[in-house]
């Protein structure tokens, strides 16, 4: 295993990480997962999750194999559990017995890093650093040394560069993926899949993203990644946007080839998961080479599929539709939408609900989605 620095924390994690949000199964099955990333040397685990069941599996495995200290936690403020339900929150009457269920079903004192869950609008953040109760409680924790660095998660670009501007926050737990960064290199498909194919598929990303990785990189901002596999809809030619399908080896290499990129978190049920993933350290180059599958991609492979580039813009009714096609494509992998996804949609300030099928959006597409049947789509799975 390959150990990386976590920006300006100092810290030591190993570039293959554990994000535990799929770790719902029993305890028994919590320690052989545990057991199987120690032995690989996996040593930061990313726990937003705020049911009871899995912070107690994975807490009592950690107490059980007596290796609490050589794990570096990613703990969540903000996320918690009301009536049987993930509620985000910065109410402190919430947050605090939360986050304080937290410490003791881990049966620990402190979490190496404090995270401000989940803030993907500018304003929020900007509402959270002014000084509010929510951000002066963190303060306290790590004052107090309960948290001893201080994170932040999100997946808005926009919102991550504030972030790494600010010297309080730490590091980023950020998404990072080929279909959330690639875009194409110019406005002709042909350039993309031609003689400079190979160029694009190694910086064709946003302006924003690139500008963040960079930034973080000057400022010190370490980031660890999820949504790594796009919740594996990378892996499957069919639903993939690029229409071929790309290995976990190949996405892990994606990510942490991004500039800042410290630790990727990879979701695990088993250990067998965990052996695919770990898989990536013995990997060949060509292995590893994800350039090689997109340059190769069919060139019908993006018409008809969301990239989340952004040409749709602007929607009269205000509709953010990279990041609404994004949450639909994340919850219909899934039999019943996740709590996580259906949380982030409904935060959203329009929905898909608000749609009216102007079709101005799709003479924008470059791939040519029908925009308008989506967000139908969407509206009915998420209600709204």
């Amino acid at each position: 295993m390959q150990y990386r620095t976590l920006g300006n924390t100092g810290l030591k994690v190993s570039e293959i990480g554990f994000g535990g949000e799929w770790m719902d199964g029993t305890f028994e099955q919590a320690l052989a997962v545990v057991k199987a990333c120690e032995a690989a040397g996996i040593n930061i685990l990313d726990c937003w999750m705020p049911d009871p069941t899995r912070r107690s599996n994975l807490g009592d495995a950690l107490q059980q194999l007596g290796s609490r200290d050589r794990w570096i936690i990613q703990g969540h403020l903000g996320s918690t559990w009301q009536n049987g339900q993930y509620v985000r929150t910065r109410d402190l009457d919430q947050v605090k017995p939360a986050f304080e269920d937290l410490l003791a079903r881990f049966h620990t004192d402190y979490m190496d890093l404090g995270m401000i869950h989940y803030v993907d609008k500018p304003e929020e953040y900007r509402a959270i650093m002014a000084d509010s109760p929510f951000i002066r409680y963190i303060r306290e924790l790590r004052a107090a040394g309960t948290v001893r660095h201080v994170g932040l998660s999100t997946h808005n670009p926009e919102v991550a560069k504030l972030a790494a501007l600010e010297p309080e926050i730490e590091m980023i737990l950020f998404s990072v993926n080929p279909a959330f960064d690639m875009m194409p290199a110019s406005d002709n498909l042909d350039d993309y899949f031609g003689e400079a194919g190979e160029q694009s598929a190694v910086d064709g990303m946003t302006p924003e993203r690139a500008e963040l990785y960079a930034l973080c990189e000057q400022t010190g901002t370490g980031i660890t990644v999820m949504k790594g596999y796009m919740g594996g809809r990378l892996f499957d030619a069919a639903q993939s946007p690029f229409g071929a399908a790309l290995t976990p080896v190949q996405c892990i290499h994606y990510a942490l080839t991004r500039p800042a990129v410290a630790s990727i978190m990879v979701g695990y049920s088993t250990p067998d998961h965990v052996a695919g993933a770990v898989a990536y350290e013995t990997a060949s180059d060509t292995e590893r080479d994800y350039t090689r599958m997109l340059g190769e991609a069919p060139r019908h492979a993006y018409f008809g599929q969301c990239t989340y580039c952004g040409h749709c813009a602007p929607c009269p009714q205000g509709i953010d539709i990279p990041t609404v096609n994004k949450f639909y494509d994340l919850a219909s992998l899934h039999e019943t939408v996740p709590d996580s996804v259906l949380d982030h949609y409904r935060a959203l300030d329009v929905t898909a609900g608000a749609c009216i099928a102007c079709h101005a959006c799709e003479s924008r597409c470059p791939f040519g989605v029908k925009v308008a049947d989506k967000m139908a789509r969407a509206a009915e799975l998420f209600g709204c």
